[in-house]
């Protein structure tokens, strides 16, 4: 699109995937690429609406309807946002795309990687990630970071050792699938050598230093 690129972060809740991207913003704009940090579910105003009822942790949406609503999320942030942004050459670092919807609904919620890729091809009309960078984590390390955090869990941040661990079995069957497009990144590590290693997974993307 013009000479945008789209690179997202995935990974488990309290894997880093902010931390990461608010040391990606600087260390690209010193490359001089123009760049945005963008959201998911979010980034506008219908889709971060969408964002509050699925983490109410008052509401039980059904695992098919969890699907679709963050699937809507994502078809206005593309509309609205991200493929206009693209178009006219940005660069868009997204935390959470639709591989957040393989690993959680496909995979964890036992709704089918394929069926679940799908509803989300037709969302954001085919648009795919130039790259990805997923941050690996135990997911016993992940609620342990969770639980330090400040505030109370939100709904999905509820759910059980079982789930988190098919999530992360889900990202790590998607990494195997594509790993021209999916970087694998240890997550454990500080957060300095976190932002190292997805600066070296993103470098043939980037241009020259000037």
């Amino acid at each position: 699109m013009a000479g945008g690129r789209l690179i997202t972060v995935e990974g488990l809740d309290g894997a880093g995937k902010t931390t990461l991207v608010a040391g990606l913003l600087p260390a690209l704009r010193e490359r001089g690429v123009r760049v945005e940090a963008l959201r998911e579910p979010g980034g506008v105003a219908l889709a971060e609406r969408i964002r509050a009822l699925v983490a109410d942790p008052t509401l039980s949406p059904a695992p098919r309807a969890e699907a679709l609503l963050y699937a809507a999320a994502r078809a206005q942030l593309v509309e609205e946002r991200l493929a206009p942004l693209l178009a006219a050459g940005s660069w868009v670092l997204l935390d959470r795309f639709i591989d957040s919807s393989l690993a959680y609904q496909g995979a964890a919620r036992a709704l089918g990687v394929e069926e679940v890729r799908a509803i989300n091809l037709f969302a954001t009309a085919g648009l795919a990630p130039d790259r990805t960078l997923l941050l690996a984590l135990d997911p016993a390390e992940g609620r342990g970071r969770l639980a330090d955090r400040a505030g109370a869990p939100d709904r999905l941040e509820r759910e059980g050792e079982e789930f988190f661990a098919a999530v992360a079995a889900g990202y790590a069957s998607l990494a195997r699938d594509e790993p021209a497009r999916m970087r694998v990144i240890d997550a454990s590590r500080p957060a300095e050598q976190v932002l190292a290693a997805a600066l070296e997974a993103i470098d043939d993307l980037l241009p020259a230093p000037r």
